[in-house]
């Protein structure tokens, strides 16, 4: 049954137009609902004035939206997380987690392998609010503990990282951080929670480019965030005075009113409202759409990686290999205990003969799309030298292991033997 409250025939026809007729009866989706509205209507006066005063319920989708928030609880269940929070890109799933941690005067840890947005964003954007940043390479304890200041308030690693696959000791790193109450940021794109959930070994928050492997499809942009909810005041809260302090209108501060979950509390309420990378409730819809081919998706495409890198790494034409789970690769005992299920979809090969090399292969391929974007059901390739790396200089893409003849790829689904096939083809013409 339809309704309208006032009768037609007593409104004009421009009114008549706008007025929505709503449906009585209760209405139920087999799939996740979609609510595209920038706003919600209260009912009454009091119910908007309840709403303001305990953040219950909706409002405006910037805020809350009932079909982002049920793929934000989907996200926080894969990852073992006790909330999420999903924002418009993967890129703005970094910057508010790490604004939810740091302020001026603050200090950055992270690992040396960081995708160029992220480490562009640490040394310039973060720097000129007064943020600074050290890298460590490896996975030594020590070394670590040692570059740790006193004003750190975030370490920051990537549990497969772009493209190098050097994967970092994840456990060993947390207990490092812990040691002085500091979180322990994880970009867990590439690994996705089927293949790995780094909560597990000790990350506080997990950030993913849902954009990638969540929605699959190549179609959307997001990003999410998930917290551990394990935020300790006892411990920690002498370095995040924000969560602890009472609110600038002398309320209660976000532990006395979220606990364990301040951090989060803050990260939803303060730092992604304020700023504003809202995603549109259409693409938390299509992420939410991916994440339940999720696992076979990733399953299909770890398994495709593994024969195309045991292939790449036989050929003649190929120099070198970067994929953890290759026998011969010095992190494979690392994947074996972080990512039995599959070591991932995304890795770095180098061709012999250079630059001119990896142009002759990457024209020369029909299946595989030359673009910069990863986790597709389609296999991708780029060359970093020229795209994602171009802003390095020759020293620091030396140490990033970034040669004039690498190549990324990015598997999908396609069958296996044809994607070898169109590779055989491009290294033939390469090494011609």
């Amino acid at each position: 049954m339809l309704r309208r409250t006032t009768a037609a025939t007593d409104l004009g026809f421009a009114t008549r137009q706008l007025q929505p007729i709503e449906v009585e009866e209760p209405v139920r989706s087999r799939t996740t609902p979609l609510y595209l509205t920038a706003g919600f209507p209260f009912d009454a006066f009091d119910e908007s004035a309840e709403h303001f005063r305990t953040g219950d319920g909706y409002s405006y989708t910037r805020v809350a939206n009932p079909t982002i928030t049920a793929v934000e609880r989907r996200i926080a269940d894969l990852e073992g997380g006790a909330d999420a929070v999903l924002v418009g890109s993967g890129q703005a799933a970094i910057v508010v987690a790490l604004l939810g941690l740091v302020g001026a005067g603050d200090h950055v840890l992270a690992g040396a392998s960081m995708y160029e947005g992220t480490r562009g964003l640490l040394l310039e954007e973060l720097a000129r609010l007064g943020v600074t940043t050290d890298f460590v390479a490896g996975n030594d304890p020590d070394a670590w503990r040692a570059a740790i200041r006193p004003e750190t308030r975030a370490v920051l690693l990537e549990s497969i990282p772009n493209p190098r696959n050097d994967l970092p000791d994840l456990q060993a790193i947390a207990d490092v951080a812990h040691e002085r109450g500091i979180a322990l940021v994880v970009d867990s794109t590439l690994a996705t929670p089927y293949l790995l959930r780094p909560i597990e070994h000790g990350a506080d928050l997990v950030v993913h480019s849902a954009s990638k492997f969540l929605a699959g499809q190549g179609a959307v942009l997001g990003g999410a965030i998930v917290d551990a909810g394990t935020f300790d005041a006892t411990r920690s809260g002498h370095l995040y005075p924000h969560l602890t302090a009472p609110s600038r209108v002398g309320g209660p501060s976000r532990v006395d009113r979220h606990g364990p979950l301040a951090r989060i509390a803050h990260i939803r309420d303060s730092v992604a409202v304020r700023l504003g990378p809202t995603i549109s409730p259409l693409n938390a819809f299509l992420v939410g759409q991916g994440i339940e081919t999720l696992s076979l998706r990733v399953e299909r495409q770890s398994s495709n990686a593994l024969a195309i890198a045991t292939f790449l790494h036989d050929h003649p034409a190929v120099a070198s290999v970067d994929y953890s789970g290759l026998p011969s690769s010095p992190y494979r005992a690392l994947a074996d205990r972080y990512l039995p299920r599959g070591q991932g979809s995304v890795f770095a090969f180098t061709v012999h003969g250079g630059e001119v090399a990896a142009r002759r292969v990457v024209d020369a391929l029909a299946l595989f799309t030359p673009m910069t974007h990863l986790g597709d059901v389609r296999s991708l390739i780029l060359h970093p030298r020229t795209t994602s790396h171009t802003q390095r200089t020759e020293a620091e893409l030396g140490l990033a292991g970034i040669e004039a003849g690498t190549l990324r790829v990015s598997i999908g689904i396609e069958d296996v033997a044809d994607l070898v096939r169109d590779l055989e083809r491009g290294l033939a013409v390469a090494s011609a």
